[in-house]
C-alpha cells in the first residue's frame, strides 16, 4: 500500500500525540507496583498496544478505558511459560527480557519481521553474567530467557541503544540485594536515561548516579502505585514542526509538557538555530520561518529520533546540513542513515553518507519522486511532509503511523494536507 501526496499547505490545530516512551515505561512499572496505579493520557498505538498486552501475559490485570489504563496486581515473582509478541516495538521486548529474567521461568519473546532483525545481544550478554541463560537467533528475537537473577553487579553496552540500559534500571529495584549498573563505552541516547528515572520517581523509586551515564547503583525497593499523566511527545512534535516550517507556518499545536524530562525538546533549539522563530503560549507552540533556513551542523548522539525531521529541513534551507554522532540511528526500524541519504537522492539532494550520519547540500531543482519508507514509521511521516513540499509523490507503507502516530494521515489531511491512500 502507498499514500499518493500532492502539493499542499497545511493550516489550523493539531493535538500533539502523547509520549511513546513514557507510556511503555510508565505501564511497565506500574505492573511492576505493589498496588493500584492509573496512567492517563496514554498513547494508543500499535506499540504501546504490544506492551499492554507483554503485560497481560506477565499475568497483570489491565482495565483500558479511552487513553486511562488501570493496572491492579504486580507482575509476580515466577512468571513460567509466558509467550510476549512485542510485534514492532523495540522498547516492549527489551523492557520485557529484563522483566522476565525476574523470574525462574522460561519465557520466549519474538516480533515481527523488523524486531527480528533487531539487535538484543547487550541485555542478553549482561543477564548472562548474572546467570540468567538465554536462546536466541544470534542475538536477534525470537528470545528465550530462563532462570532468576542472582548477581548483583552487571555490566552492559552502551553503544547500541540506551533501552538496554533502561531495562536493566527498571528491574533493579525488585531484585533482593538490588543492582548496581555499569555502562561500558560511550552512551547513546543519554536523555532517555534521564526519562527512565524521572519515570521511576514517580513510582516512588530512587535512583542513585555514582558516576553520570556510567554507573547506578539501586537498592532494593517496592514501586508504589501511583496515578500519573503522560505528556506529548516531542519526537513526533519534531516532525509536525518540520511540517510546518516547510508548509508554511500554518498550524499552532496542542501540547502537554508537564514536568518530566524529553531529550528531544532539542528541536526547538536546532529550529532556532536555523534561523526559525518557535513560540510557546500556554499549551499551544507555534512557528514563523524564514524564507530560507540557515542550515549547519548537528550532533544528534543524545537524539537520534529527531534524524529524519532534522533531515527534510533540507528542503528549505540556503546551506548544507551535516548530521553526526547519530550511527545508532542505523539500528532502528530500518538503517535510517541508509534510507534516507538513498530517498533524498532520489528528489535531487546532494547526499554524503557518513557511518554515523550524513551531509545534506540543498539544490532548487527538486523531483518528484516515489519514496520507500520501509515501513518504518518516522520516515513514512518525513516522506510525507517531503511530498506536501514537492508535489506528485507517492510513499509507500501508511499503516507504519500506527506504531507511534496512527492519526498522522488523518491530522495532516484535516490541516489541507493532500495525503490519498491508494
Amino acid at each position: 500500500m502507498k499514500c499518493d501526496i500532492k502539493k499542499s499547505k497545511i493550516h489550523g490545530q493539531i493535538s500533539c500525540p502523547s509520549n511513546k516512551s513514557y507510556t511503555h515505561r510508565a505501564i511497565f512499572l506500574a505492573a511492576l507496583s505493589d498496588g493500584k496505579s492509573i496512567v492517563k493520557n496514554i498513547l494508543r498505538s500499535n506499540d504501546t498496544e504490544a506492551t499492554i498486552s507483554a503485560c497481560r501475559s506477565f499475568g497483570v490485570e489491565v482495565h483500558e478505558e479511552d487513553d486511562i489504563i488501570t493496572i491492579k496486581n504486580t507482575i509476580g515473582s515466577t512468571v513460567s511459560g509466558s509467550m510476549i509478541n512485542a510485534e514492532n516495538s523495540g522498547t516492549t521486548i527489551r523492557i520485557a527480557i529484563a522483566i522476565a529474567a525476574l523470574s525462574g521461568g522460561n519465557t520466549m519473546l519474538t516480533g515481527d519481521d523488523s524486531l527480528r532483525k533487531r539487535p538484543m545481544r547487550p541485555i542478553l550478554s549482561s543477564l548472562e553474567t548474572l546467570g540468567i541463560t538465554t536462546e536466541s537467533d544470534d542475538g536477534t528475537p525470537p528470545i528465550t530467557i530462563k532462570g532468576k537473577i542472582k548477581g548483583v553487579e552487571v555490566n552492559i553496552q552502551g553503544d547500541i541503544s540506551s533501552q538496554f540500559i533502561s531495562a536493566l534500571l527498571i528491574i533493579a529495584p525488585r531484585l533482593e540485594n538490588g543492582l548496581t549498573v555499569n555502562i561500558q563505552g560511550e552512551l547513546v541516547s543519554k536523555p532517555y536515561i534521564e526519562l527512565t528515572i524521572a519515570i521511576m520517581n514517580e513510582f516512588g523509586v530512587k535512583v542513585n548516579c555514582e558516576i553520570p551515564y556510567k554507573k547506578y547503583v539501586i537498592a532494593h525497593q517496592i514501586y508504589k502505585p501511583t496515578t500519573c499523566t503522560i505528556p506529548s511527545d516531542f519526537s513526533n512534535l519534531a516532525l509536525l514542526l518540520a511540517a510546518n516550517v516547510l508548509l508554511g507556518d500554518g498550524v499552532s499545536f496542542d501540547i502537554s509538557l508537564g514536568d518530566m524530562p524529553q531529550g528531544d525538546e532539542a528541536i526547538i533549539d536546532i529550529l532556532e538555530d536555523m534561523g526559525v522563530s518557535v513560540t510557546l503560549n500556554g499549551d499551544k507552540i507555534t512557528t514563523k520561518s524564514p524564507k530560507l533556513l540557515n542550515g549547519g551542523r548537528f550532533d544528534l548522539s543524545d537524539t537520534p529520533d529527531l534524524l529524519p525531521a532534522l533531515a527534510i529541513l533540507v528542503l528549505k534551507s540556503s546551506n548544507p546540513i551535516e548530521i553526526f554522532n547519530v550511527k545508532h540511528a542505523r539500528y532502528k526500524e530500518t538503517d535510517r542513515i541508509a534510507v534516507i541519504c538513498r530517498e533524498l537522492e532520489k528528489i535531487g539532494i546532494d547526499v554524503k553518507e557518513n557511518d554515523d550520519g550524513m551531509v545534506l547540500t540543498p539544490t532548487e531543482n527538486l523531483n518528484p519522486a516515489e519514496l520507500n519508507a520501509e515501513n518504518d514509521h518516522r520516515l513514512f511521516m518525513a516522506f510525507s511532509i517531503i511530498g506536501m513540499y514537492i508535489g506528485d509523490c507517492s510513499v509507500t507503507d501508511p499503516d507504519s503511523v500506527k506504531v507511534s502516530y496512527p492519526d498522522f494521515i488523518t491530522d495532516m489531511k484535516n490541516s489541507g494536507g493532500k495525503i490519498i491512500p491508494v
